[in-house]
């Protein structure tokens, strides 16, 4: 009984020992170890302890208990070459994370701060297309890229992929005519905006009837026409902003999920689809009647993006199947001319969130004159490609994108006359540099190629994306993905990182994990009322198949409790397209850094996978994608 005492405690020393050197190789492989790799060992090294602790409790007084000593240092040896065997394979992963440092470590807040800076500033004139500020843009851009070692993406040797746009300066005339009342001269830019994308000196509609069309949407999956038995040919229809509001049968203080998302925005709400439907309808004119709160954005907004020059794509038809002329107009004229001819505006909007909704034909015409100045141009997408190592795969490509346009100088303003546009979208070029000069570092090199990409004319309706979606310098079926980038959290760190286009690819499960490594969640679009999905370049690369992610910049901030308004709302009432999006003293670069670090490790995750990623069942862009793979 003696002998097999002193047998188990020497046992047990030897298996303390080993359980002290397991320790130390933990403890050195934690140190070593980036963000979810140092989580995950104390979680073993609790485990550690807890067996240490079972075993120091063995009471070693008869033949039965050394028997069971035995059986359990078998299995505990058993255990600790599983240990060292997951930590020997952290070690190897530790010296591939040593390897891929230099990457990240070139993504720093002083770094896009600089580059903020510069494009944002008053030289660069608020960066619209061809002019100065186009000059300077895409420059600096190209240098940067040639500086990181990006190849020239075009044959030609240069940066530049040539998108030809059209400026159009409009000045338009809109006055509506009650029958029996006095006209409605309206005044441009308080009362409306109009213009018109087909490239000709002037657009005249002359005594249009006017019809109420409620919400504009032909949705045959939702069993939903708002054109239904009316022809509004040469007519000119109202429209109300966003998809229907349709209530939840069940509990109406709620939108119906099955109806248009829910409070999610469908692209039947956005104003590209009303004037795309209007045309296909062969309306004379399309108005649409702005609202804050649906529109997601103020009026403010609306006068500034179109009582400019404006842009349009310049096609060899002129853009003449567009609809004629293109307008909005605000709630309260809406609500004058609605009660001049007998309508209940209310009553009406209350109509239109039903399938039975009818077209209202108001006893109203329509005289609309925009007088057009044009200019033809070269605009310029900026690409820069860097190759992958793998012979094999370098032919297929991921591309990080973000529009380097705003909204210019409007020289009929008092003051500040330049729309800087820092946040919008200043910081996502400078995120797509900052992205541009860290894969060159990376160790081991990515295997496929990705191309950086810089495009024209976003605030014109998504153009250079669209341009570049139709006229691809590589193949649409060998490109994986397209991660969008447009507008940055710029005022610290966050607890979670939003993912703009949550539920649609398989690439929200690796922003998941990689933003769970650095501590914090990805959280779906904070707000999909907004249609930002449909608003930015990525909606040009989903739309010919091409799987997107975009990330926004609505975050819970560190600094402010978790039930804080998000910082990001707050932009977008006040600066949002105004003069006042330039750089301010109170920002903090360090959350827009941890955004940037988490887009090089999916981008390198995506270029090094075994499979491309993949829009998700039921994702509306899906089956275009099939059809270009099954070919």
């Amino acid at each position: 009984m003696l002998r097999s005492a002193r047998a188990s405690r020497a046992v047990c020393r030897a298996l303390a020992a080993n359980i002290s050197l397991l320790k130390q190789v933990t403890r050195s492989a934690g140190r070593r170890t980036v963000h979810a790799r140092a989580r995950v060992l104390p979680r073993r090294q609790n485990l550690v302890t807890l067996i240490e602790r079972r075993y120091r409790r063995i009471v070693l007084s008869s033949e039965a208990e050394t028997s069971l000593t035995i059986s359990a240092m078998k299995a505990f040896l058993l255990f600790c070459v599983v240990l060292l065997g997951s930590t020997l394979s952290i070690f190897a992963a530790d010296k591939v994370a040593e390897k891929l440092k230099p990457a990240p470590d070139v993504i720093t807040p002083d770094a896009l701060l600089a580059h903020i800076k510069i494009l944002s500033s008053d030289e660069f004139e608020g960066r619209s297309p061809g002019s100065k500020g186009e000059e300077l843009s895409i420059k600096y851009i190209s240098d940067q890229f040639k500086a990181a070692g990006l190849q020239p993406e075009n044959p030609d040797g240069s940066y530049f992929q040539e998108v030809p746009l059209a400026g159009i300066k409009s000045d338009p005339k809109v006055v509506l005519t009650v029958v029996g009342k006095p006209p409605m001269e309206l005044k441009f830019p308080n009362d409306f905006v109009a213009s018109s994308a087909r490239l000709q000196p002037e657009i005249k509609i002359d005594n249009s009837d006017l019809v109420f069309v409620g919400y504009g949407v032909v949705a045959p999956e939702y069993g939903w026409d708002d054109y239904k038995g009316i022809d509004v040919r040469g007519k000119t229809i109202l429209m109300l902003i966003n998809d229907p509001a349709v209530p939840d049968p069940k509990d109406p203080s709620r939108l119906d999920e099955k109806m248009f998302k829910g409070k999610a925005m469908t692209y039947y709400g956005r104003w590209t689809y009303k004037y795309e439907i209007a045309a296909q309808k062969g309306a004379a004119a399309a108005i649409i009647i702005h609202e804050t709160e649906p529109a997601a954005y103020p009026w403010q907004v609306v006068r500034s993006s179109w009582a400019k020059e404006n842009f349009e794509l310049d096609n060899r038809n002129k853009n003449m199947d567009a609809v004629s002329a293109r307008s909005w107009i605000t709630l309260d004229v809406a609500k004058k001319l609605f009660a001049g001819c007998g309508q209940d505006f209310d009553a009406l909007k209350k109509s239109a969130i039903t399938k039975e909704f009818r077209p209202v034909a108001l006893t109203a015409k329509a005289n609309i004159d925009i007088k057009q100045t044009l200019r033809s141009f070269k605009s310029h997408n900026v690409i820069g490609k860097f190759e992958g190592a793998d012979p094999t795969l370098k032919d297929e490509y991921i591309i990080f994108t973000a529009h380097w346009d705003h909204l210019g100088r409007h020289t009929e303003l008092q003051g500040d006359q330049i729309f800087n546009g820092a946040v919008d979208n200043a910081s996502g070029d400078a995120a797509v540099i900052a992205l541009a000069s860290a894969f060159p570092k990376a160790d081991p090199p990515p295997r496929r190629s990705i191309l950086f990409m810089c495009t024209t004319a976003e605030e014109a309706g998504l153009l250079g994306a669209k341009w570049y979606a139709e006229h691809p310098l590589y193949p649409l079926e060998k490109t994986l993905a397209d991660i969008n980038i447009d507008s940055m959290n710029v005022w610290g760190k966050a607890r979670d990182i939003e993912d703009v286009s949550y539920g649609f690819s398989t690439m929200d499960d690796a922003l998941a994990a990689a933003a769970q490594r650095q501590g914090r969640t990805a959280i779906p679009n904070s707000r999909p009322e907004k249609g930002a999905i449909y608003r930015a370049d990525n909606f040009e690369f989903s739309k010919v198949g091409v799987p997107s992610l975009y990330i926004g910049k609505g975050e819970h901030l560190l600094s402010r409790p978790e039930n804080a308004p998000l910082r990001s709302d707050e932009f977008d009432l006040h600066d949002y397209h105004q003069v006042t999006d330039e750089v301010h003293a109170d920002w903090d670069l360090s959350g827009a850094g941890q955004d940037v670090d988490l887009l090089f490790e999916v981008g390198y995750q995506i270029v090094n996978a075994d499979k491309f990623p993949e829009w998700k069942p039921g994702v509306e862009f899906k089956p275009k994608r099939d059809a270009m793979m099954n070919k």
